[in-house]
């Protein structure tokens, strides 16, 4: 495993963060347990010197001083009693150079003015260093001399080396617990990162059947949710690129092959008249402007993908929009046998919109429901509500109408409901995918309800606009 892995990044940084914790935290328990043992050993010989200091002055014969010394004798500690002049009247277990005490007379008036102060001393004949605790011994305001009381600075070492041990090997274990837990987070954590990288490597080099298993509801699985969507989406848009090309290819065949035959007629002049000459002139004509047509399209919806289409909006009158373009289409609608018919309202305010724009979203649904109604009639409506500030076009054929399945996917560009359907009645299946993109560009919405043999509804919702005319 290579060490830019995002598992030693990840586990790096957490080991790094508890030895920030861990390490702190050991120096501030070992100076805790210290001085907690210290101030113990203090406090009790502290205690015994008061006592045995109490008991002088309560009972001051040299059988009390020689009781203290056998006390102390049975006890871990070491007793010391000294007079003003720092000479030694009574000690056990402890034995010094010389009769005198290495503490100073001043030191010791203050220990009759202050009480018990902490003590640490070395015993010149072993070498061995004692933390102590004095304490005066007064008799009616009068100092007669100080007790003093030690416990072995070895013995107090050892117990705090024990503790200080203890908690190494806490500190160790628990290090090693937590190594071993970041190894596992780590694993857990970029193992799925891992698996995303790969499949999307692999959705890079076209393997877009590759898909990401969905680890969790976290982020992480939406991640992995989203990877797996774009590569469906990327499937589907080269499933649809490719039958798309295939039905350009083939629209723009059959005009090429008409213009190529007819065109090679003409010029061979192998016409018998002047009626088959003006036929095959027409037929040159409307495949050329066929292609044409298909060609606009096309450049239609890239420079709208592109942003690059510009909106020229103006204050518009939509129910007189709607009643010029019907008229348009009425000579058209009647060479089928179908009549239109329009539903506008009688007051309406002005909307701000583009009325070009507006103008070829309402023909290319009305070109539709023509082309795919071979009787009935067709309605153009025009919808408006005082209380919101929207309207509503809605157009409506009694065709052949769609699938439901097929509804949901008509406005994509590179989908057919029916690969005969342009064929049949004209068209170059490009329609509805413009007439989305403008709806969405004016800042609208398109829905649509189909039924098979019964028609299609289309339902456009447009806003008036805020400014005033």
């Amino acid at each position: 495993m290579p060490t830019h892995s995002i598992i030693w990044k990840l586990g790096g940084a957490i080991i790094l963060l508890v030895l920030i914790i861990l390490l702190p935290l050991g120096f501030v328990m070992n100076q805790i347990f210290s001085n907690f043992y210290t101030n113990q050993v203090q406090q009790e010989i502290g205690s015994l010197a008061k006592r045995y200091a109490q008991a002088v002055v309560t009972s001051p014969h040299s059988t009390t001083i020689e009781m203290l010394e056998k006390m102390s004798t049975f006890s871990d500690v070491k007793m010391i009693m000294v007079d003003t002049k720092q000479q030694i009247v009574g000690s056990s277990n402890m034995d010094w150079t010389g009769d005198t005490f290495p503490l100073s007379v001043r030191k010791q008036i203050r220990f009759a003015a202050g009480g018990t102060e902490q003590i640490i001393l070395t015993n010149p004949a072993s070498g061995e260093r004692f933390l102590g605790a004095g304490e005066p011994i007064l008799a009616e305001g009068r100092l007669l001399g100080v007790v003093y009381v030690f416990s072995s600075v070895s013995g107090l070492d050892l117990s705090i080396q024990k503790v200080r041990h203890l908690m190494i090997l806490s500190s160790v274990g628990a290090f090693l617990m937590a190594l071993g837990l970041t190894f596992i987070v780590s694993k857990k954590l970029s193992g799925p990162l891992i698996q995303m990288e790969q499949a999307t490597r692999k959705i890079a080099q076209g393997k877009l059947e590759t898909r990401v298993e969905i680890p969790s509801s976290d982020e992480v699985g939406s991640l992995a949710a989203a990877i797996n969507d774009l590569a469906i989406d990327l499937q589907h848009y080269r499933d649809s690129r490719s039958e798309f090309l295939a039905n350009v290819s083939h629209e723009l065949r059959t005009p090429i092959t008409y213009l190529e035959g007819y065109a090679k007629v003409l010029r061979d002049d192998v016409v018998d008249n002047e009626a088959e000459k003006k036929q095959y002139l027409d037929i040159i004509y409307h495949e050329s402007i066929r292609m044409s047509r298909l060609i606009d399209d096309l450049f239609q919806l890239s420079k709208m993908e592109e942003g690059k289409i510009s909106l020229y909006p103006e204050w518009l009158e939509i129910p007189e929009l709607i009643r010029t373009i019907v008229q348009k289409h009425e000579l058209k609608a009647r060479a089928k046998g179908l009549d239109i018919e329009t539903v506008l309202p009688d007051h309406m305010p002005y909307a701000y919109a583009d009325g070009l724009r507006l103008e070829q979203i309402v023909i290319n649904l009305l070109d539709n429901a023509i082309r795919y109604s071979q009787n009935g009639q067709i309605r153009a409506e025009v919808r408006y509500e005082p209380k919101t500030p929207y309207y509503t076009i809605v157009v409506e054929d009694t065709g052949v109408g769609m699938a439901e399945e097929e509804v949901s996917r008509i406005f994509e560009r590179f989908y057919r409901v029916e690969k005969s359907r342009s064929r049949n009645y004209g068209g170059t299946g490009l329609g509805l995918a413009i007439v989305k993109q403008l709806v969405e560009i004016l800042e609208g919405t398109i829905t649509v309800k189909s039924k098979v043999n019964v028609g299609t509804r289309f339902d456009i919702r447009l806003p008036i606009g805020s400014e005033k005319p």
